[in-house]
């Protein structure tokens, strides 16, 4: 029996148009980056990003990890905002279908590598944060925790008062299924962009997600 849905939010549940990793890093990164007095190139911040490095790699540097990771933030947020101005951050068309999991009595989470701020900022947006029984950016106190770590995972199981077995992740990537089968969930890959090899189940969208969830609950 399901009864707790933990979703991924950038590329799950909406997407950034022409977005483009190095072009964001260029124009808006190495600004916030540069008032630390520091320099890093792409490759490097990227490999943090994935986990490849530990995100308090940048302490080499001489600069707190949590100040760097928060000045990141700042530059993330801005671009957000500045994308969203000009109408590029746009939402999947099926996301009203999580009004239909609450109405199954689920509970939900959003789960994100991004930051707090940045994902309530996109969830309202869109007029979805109310859907989300909780919410969970990245956390300062433990930063290397960011998927594919399963702690924020971890995080809202005990948030949701669920058990592993009793939930589904729900997200699109490779970082989303590493987390998932870490903390003992089963992995549902969205299928926005391609199929990723590791997935308990694959859906093209959230309605087919709902057809899932009730043949499992049948």
């Amino acid at each position: 029996m399901i009864k707790g849905l933990i979703f991924d939010v950038d590329e799950t549940l909406v997407y950034y148009e022409g977005y483009d990793g190095r072009h964001w890093f260029k124009n808006w990164g190495e600004e916030e980056i540069k008032k630390l007095g520091i320099e890093i190139n792409f490759e490097t911040y990227r490999k943090m990003v994935k986990g490849e490095l530990p995100r308090s790699w940048v302490e080499k540097l001489g600069v707190n990890h949590v100040k760097f990771w928060k000045a990141i933030d700042k530059a993330k947020l801005k671009y957000r905002k500045w994308a969203a101005e000009r109408g590029l951050i746009k939402a999947f068309p099926d996301i009203g279908t999580l009004k239909n999991f609450k109405q199954l009595g689920l509970k939900l989470a959003a789960v994100s590598n991004a930051s707090q701020e940045c994902t309530e900022f996109v969830l309202e947006l869109f007029n979805i944060k109310d859907q989300f029984d909780v919410i969970f950016g990245k956390d300062y106190k433990y930063l290397d925790g960011a998927k594919p770590n399963p702690y924020l995972i971890n995080k809202a199981l005990k948030a949701l008062n669920t058990l592993p077995k009793e939930a589904l992740v729900v997200g699109d990537s490779l970082s989303d299924i590493l987390a998932a089968r870490k903390a003992g969930v089963q992995v549902v890959q969205v299928m926005r962009f391609g199929r990723i090899e590791g997935a308990d189940y694959y859906v093209k969208d959230l309605n087919e997600l709902l057809q899932l969830v009730l043949r499992i609950n049948r």
